[in-house]
């Protein structure tokens, strides 16, 4: 088996439009890309690729899932193999092992750690409506201009001034001291005695694409320079500075639907300029940009604009995240904030549009930018004008695109009038050397894997165990339509919606009118909601597929897990029908859903308030149908007991006519 940590790491890594985009020429349309369905013939798209939902959907054929169904689909191969396929893309490496009980051990120890470090956010953010929270920490953020949502939405809170705060709260919720040691949340002092590593400190939580809180970025309030203005958690099992963005999980969607991400450099400037309306922004969390970072923006789109401070250091970490993007063969742009500004500083004295003009005005192609940055230092000595060219052509030989790099070359050379030759030849040395390192790299490579090889041959020579290879699974077989999984007419579509609200609107929460005979579920989230519900109805939902996906995505719920980590895990998983499902529930477009929807220009919690609650109703209107259909064809059969069938009969009819209103009620 490939162990989950692998798994996570594939569908982490894996971008859907660059792996069906080896298949087929995806071409944008809105937040979208289209092309003509790979898997049925046809002359006008109909295949759209999601990437802000990790989805493919063809509207035509009806196929649909993720990367990773699409693989499965196309090369007609197993779950394990379709991961494999994705894995040599990106060059993961893929060590297959039966799960050992060590094995179970570190996969729940991992879930622990993301639990205790959830427990640790909602901490925090309790604390601030403490007597010291309110004073010092909402004073601080309030002072730094940032609003009640925008603190409540970026789950901003307070590590109170105690030592031992989060640790006894934690310990008398059942967490173990090693828990919070190994989550990065405390610390062993000398004496032995387990102190909290955060203390009178505003808390930044940071979150993986998925949503869950794998560590803590932590101010300072006080002046003194002897004390750290920001402490970091320590790379742990679940959180690794080098591959983490903060504020990831919230400009992801608006990342791939805007195709462009701005980059910062501090939490505060994420957070004031989302507050602003500027939400397709991250920042790296406390280290200089990585190349996993740059891989983890590539995810969503390929264009990245630099906005770093204008002051010495800005410049340098500038100069430094440029030659990163380039090789990874994304666009990069640079704007640099007048010096004494940053983008926190800025938004604040300015408008959204003011900001937004200042951005298009101020932003640079790494080429302008280089020069006009370098010139100023070179001025007219000869010298240094040849080593600023051979700056700007280092950079561009990064590129992998040749057709990129013959454009900037362009460029370069009008700019400096130098011919295009020279710039050549200095990018045609870089080039090589580049292709011969990698010739050495996997030179390394093939010895190692000879070494293996020669080690298997002598271990099965002396009776020994040799590395061992995994067994291949069965390949999948297509799954079927969703018209052949409703073999109940009645409730298929009823239970088809339920799940579309699962699967889109999960963990958001429904908001009643005081007056509601469901005021008393005000706050409650529509998986809540809904599961409370069936619970009570006999035999819950009735399609099997539609039972499986439902109860697949309660376990990931129930387990704590954030709504776009949960249909991740759905779309992904290996069990190929839940997948199929969840893809095509997750993209089809309820119209006339919608239609009310925009014409009530309501509140997403009041329109789920509205319907959640209606197509609950729908279901036990058709569960009774569907037995009222069963009982008149009973009624015919010769030794039908007629008495009790029309006693239920009765009931249920009468079941229906109590529902009505309800249903029709707007």
């Amino acid at each position: 088996m490939i162990p989950r940590e692998t798994v996570d790491q594939i569908l982490d890594t894996a971008r859907i439009e660059d792996v069906i985009g080896d298949f087929v020429t995806l071409r944008r349309r809105g937040a979208s890309l289209v092309a003509c369905c790979p898997f049925h013939n046809e002359k006008t798209p109909s295949f759209y690729v999601t990437p802000s939902k990790g989805i493919y959907k063809c509207f035509g054929c009806g196929k649909a899932g993720s990367a990773v169904g699409f693989v499965m689909e196309y090369e007609h191969c197993s779950y394990s193999d379709a991961l494999k396929y994705i894995a040599r893309k990106y060059h993961i490496e893929v060590k297959e092992t039966e799960e050992s009980a060590e094995d179970i051990v570190a996969r729940q120890k991992r879930e622990s750690l993301l639990l205790v470090s959830e427990f640790a956010q909602k901490f925090f953010v309790d604390q601030l409506q403490t007597p010291e929270g309110k004073t010092l920490a909402m004073a601080y953020y309030r002072n730094r201009g940032l609003e009640d949502e925008t603190v409540r939405r970026f789950g901003l809170g307070w590590a109170p001034s105690s030592r031992t705060a989060l640790r006894d709260a934690a310990l008398a919720a059942g967490y173990k001291e090693e828990y919070l040691l190994d989550a990065g949340l405390c610390i062993r002092r000398e004496d032995g005695a387990l102190l909290d590593k955060f203390h009178a400190r505003v808390t930044f939580p940071i979150h993986s694409v998925s949503g869950r809180v794998t560590g803590f970025s932590c101010r300072t309030l006080r002046t003194d320079d002897n004390i750290p203005k920001y402490i970091n958690s320590p790379d742990t099992e679940i959180y690794d500075k080098s591959r983490s963005l903060y504020g990831i999980y919230l400009a992801k969607a608006d990342i791939s639907r805007q195709d462009k991400c701005y980059l910062v450099e501090g939490n505060v400037d994420v957070v004031s300029m989302h507050q602003l309306g500027i939400t397709n922004l991250v920042a790296s969390c406390g280290t200089a940009l990585t190349v996993e970072q740059v891989r983890l923006i590539k995810k969503f789109t390929s264009n990245i604009t630099i906005m770093y401070d204008g002051d010495k250091a800005g410049i340098h970490a500038a100069l430094k995240g440029i030659d990163l993007v380039l090789r990874e063969d994304m666009d990069v742009k640079v704007v640099l904030f007048p010096d004494g500004d940053d983008p926190d500083s800025f938004s604040r004295k300015h408008t959204l549009q003011e900001v937004q003009d200042f951005i298009g005005s101020a932003e640079k192609d790494f080429v302008t930018f280089k020069a006009d940055l370098l010139l100023q230092d070179a001025g007219s000595d000869p010298l240094r004008r040849a080593t600023l060219i051979n700056d700007v052509a280092d950079s561009i030989a990064l590129i992998p695109d040749a057709v990129k790099r013959s454009v900037y070359v362009e460029v370069v050379a009008r700019k400096f009038g130098i011919g295009e030759d020279v710039i050549f030849e200095r990018i045609t040395r870089d080039r090589l050397k580049m292709i011969n390192d990698q010739r050495a790299e996997k030179d390394r490579q093939q010895r190692r894997e000879d070494n293996i090889r020669r080690y298997n041959e002598q271990a099965a020579a002396q009776g020994r165990e040799p590395v061992p290879v995994s067994t291949p699974e069965p390949a999948a077989t297509a799954p079927v339509s969703l018209s052949a999984l409703e073999t109940n007419r009645f409730v298929g579509p009823v239970e088809r919606e339920l799940l579309g609200f699962l699967l889109t609107h999960g963990t958001d929460e429904m908001t009643f009118e005081s007056d509601s005979e469901f005021a008393q579920y005000n706050g409650c989230t529509v998986a809540d909601f809904i599961s409370g519900s069936l619970d009570t109805e006999e035999g819950g939902l009735l399609i099997p597929a539609y039972k499986k996906v439902y109860e697949t995505y309660l376990k990931a719920y129930e387990e704590g897990y954030p709504q776009d980590a949960i249909v991740r895990r759905l779309l992904g998983g290996s069990d190929s029908e839940v997948a199929y499902v969840s893809a095509q529930l997750s993209s089809e477009r309820y119209q006339l859903t919608v239609k009310r929807f925009q014409d009530a220009l309501t509140t997403a919690g009041s329109w789920l308030t509205n319907y959640v609650p209606k197509a609950l109703f729908r279901h036990l209107d058709a569960k009774a149908e569907s037995r009222i259909d069963e009982i008149v064809r009973g009624l015919a059969a010769p030794d039908a007991d007629q008495d009790a069938l029309l006693e239920e009969y009765q009931r249920l009819t009468a079941i229906r006519r109590s529902l009505e209103p309800k249903i029709k009620k707007q």
